[in-house]
């Protein structure tokens, strides 16, 4: 079923852009949740306006050079279709390749914006994503159309599949993750039109799968899936409930062994989807995840046949054929112009090349703050005072000290740790309660204390281990990086918006203490004043700190950014002792 939506299309000199003033809505993906309410993206509309007019020094390159109607809108009747046959190959191999080069270029536009974002996953699921694509056209009463994912950062799919079907005018895809410009770094149902679903915290999709598939037993439920992602424990609850209900979810899930900080066959030995899965009761298949005419699509069909939840363990590499980037943590990322734009070079689109090579999107603060010096992040200069603690201890003091990470290092620069005192340093997988209840173990001995770090939003997910922390009197330092909004577009599940629930319990309890530092020398000295386990400094402590860069606070209302001399005149520069506890007054204002 089809609906025509009137618009206003762009046109240029490409024969690749829109040359007709109606669109037509491929209705083949709409679902029970569609909201139709949301406006369609086109680029006769303000939005596409305002968001252009940031992009400097890309005049005569054609914005998206790439044309869509190229994509093969196939059925394939896997219930029917025992083997491709040659036509269908051809057909299935130039949409995952015309796909694949569509993800490169866009996620790379948000690095080159500097908004950052995430290529290699959504690159990877290409070919199941093109062949369930083909299986839902073919038979719609056998499925829920949706590409429901539980790796949120992966979103690229979503937004060229809404893109395909006429939802978003592709000419806005290089605005991925720019603020404001409804393509956050994770799907968001009610902001961009054809999204159906949010997502996007690790592992937190696949127990609504099953509720879907409770609501609609006559239909299969797809779930794109990732090693990664697995390892968040509500899988396993999720696994044993479509098991014991015989849940009609397929599951195919991208096994390329990279996480953000490492490859989990060597962080998390004896981790193997196969037999996790397969010890919960679900029917696995093993398949090549590049062999898309032959082992994956066999193992496709083979879930799509099978009465009953199935998982289809897709093996790749990451980003597979991106040379410099496959195989390593830096596909997981939105991979660089130097090497996206050789890709592509050597994928016959030159322009998309040149384009990734000029383009810079990124929105500049138009405003100047007064008495403000020098921009810094907080993040880093918390995982670095750590380190510097650390660094000052005794050998037998240290060794009460165990740091846990969740695979986010490097983003809570607690990596700087790891490099510098490894004895103590835990690297773990995307298990952030685990790991937490682990550190308030380990801080159990009033002799000892835990140290755990992760984004703010994730804060959320800890309650319960929190409070069990505090009942234990347990001692754990945690540093919660990307407090609050960005100003880069990321969806609401990564905001870290509900810090105070980090102080949970009650007044008589054991201490909880929470510190969000003003500027980055703030943050050095709670730090250097709360991370040492005293009589008088114990309990849980919580350091929060944002994602973007902070401004340094001066000392003078009057004074301009960046003085020479700003550093004697830095309020929480030399001299200045923190104090847990105490008050402090900034500047006294005189405007009531």
């Amino acid at each position: 079923m089809q609906q025509s939506y009137p618009v206003e299309c762009y046109t240029t000199d490409s024969t690749m852009m829109a040359d007709t003033e109606n669109k037509t809505i491929d209705e083949t993906h709409k679902s029970f949740s569609h909201d139709s309410s949301v406006p369609l993206m086109t680029t006769s509309s303000s939005l596409y306006t305002e968001l252009s007019a940031d992009i400097k020094n890309t005049e005569g390159l054609n914005p998206f050079p790439f044309s869509l109607s190229s994509y093969q809108k196939i059925k394939i009747n896997p219930f029917e279709t025992a083997s491709l046959s040659t036509a269908q190959k051809d057909a299935i191999d130039s949409n995952i390749n015309l796909c694949r080069d569509v993800i490169t270029f866009f996620t790379s536009c948000g690095n080159a914006s500097g908004y950052g974002g995430h290529t290699g996953g959504a690159f990877d699921t290409v070919p199941e994503v093109v062949l369930f694509d083909a299986f839902f056209r073919a038979c719609p009463d056998k499925f829920i159309p949706v590409f429901y994912d539980e790796a949120g950062h992966r979103v690229a799919t979503q937004y060229l599949m809404a893109a395909l079907d006429g939802y978003i005018s592709p000419e806005f895809l290089r605005f991925y993750r720019k603020g404001n410009g409804k393509l956050p770094g994770h799907p968001e149902l009610g902001l961009t039109p054809g999204i159906q679903f949010s997502s996007g915290r690790l592992g937190h999709m696949w127990g609504t799968i099953n509720g879907i598939a409770l609501a609609n037993p006559d239909k299969s439920i797809l779930l794109l899936g990732s090693d990664g992602s697995q390892m968040e424990g509500n899988n396993a609850e999720a696994a044993r409930l479509a098991v014991a209900q015989n849940l009609n979810v397929k599951l195919v899930l991208d096994d390329n062994d990279v996480t953000i900080t490492g490859h989990p066959t060597t962080y998390l030995p004896g981790f193997v989807l196969e037999k996790t899965l397969s010890g919960h009761g679900m029917t696995v298949q093993v398949a090549n995840g590049e062999d898309w005419m032959g082992e994956l699509y066999d193992a496709v069909r083979a879930a799509v046949l099978h009465d009953g939840p199935f998982a289809v363990i897709a093996k790749r590499s990451m980003a597979p054929g991106i040379t410099g980037v496959e195989g390593t943590s830096q596909g997981h990322d939105a991979i660089d112009a130097a090497h996206s734009a050789p890709y592509l070079q050597n994928r016959g689109h030159p322009e998309a090349a040149a384009y990734l090579k000029v383009a810079k999107a990124k929105t500049a603060d138009p405003h100047q703050y007064q008495a403000c010096g020098e921009m810094n992040a907080m993040r880093k200069i918390v995982g670095q005072t750590v380190t510097d603690v650390l660094s000052g201890m005794t050998t037998s003091d240290k060794n009460n000290i165990m740091v846990i990470d969740s695979d986010l290092g490097g983003s809570t620069a607690f990596n700087k740790i790891q490099s510098a005192h490894p004895s103590i340093y835990v690297q773990s997988g995307v298990m952030e309660r685990g790991n937490f209840a682990a550190a308030a173990g380990f801080g159990m001995d009033p002799k000892k204390q835990g140290v755990f770090s992760t984004f703010a939003a994730f804060l959320e997910m800890l309650c319960s281990e929190i409070t069990m922390a505090r009942l234990n009197r347990s001692n754990v330092y945690c540093h919660f990086s990307h407090s609050g909004v960005d100003d880069m577009s990321d969806n609401t599940c990564h905001f870290g918006l509900n810090l105070f629930f980090a102080d949970n319990g009650l007044e008589d309890g054991y201490d909880t203490k929470l510190y969000f530092p003003a500027d980055c020398n703030q943050a050095k000295k709670i730090v250097e004043a709360t991370f040492p386990l005293t009589e008088t400094n114990k309990g849980l402590r919580f350091i929060f700190t944002t994602r973007s860069k902070t401004p340094t606070l001066l000392k003078d209302m009057e004074l301009p950014m960046l003085l020479s001399d700003s550093k004697v005149k830095e309020l929480y520069g030399d001299g200045y002792t923190f104090v847990p506890g105490k008050d402090e007054i900034v500047r006294d204002g005189t405007m009531g």
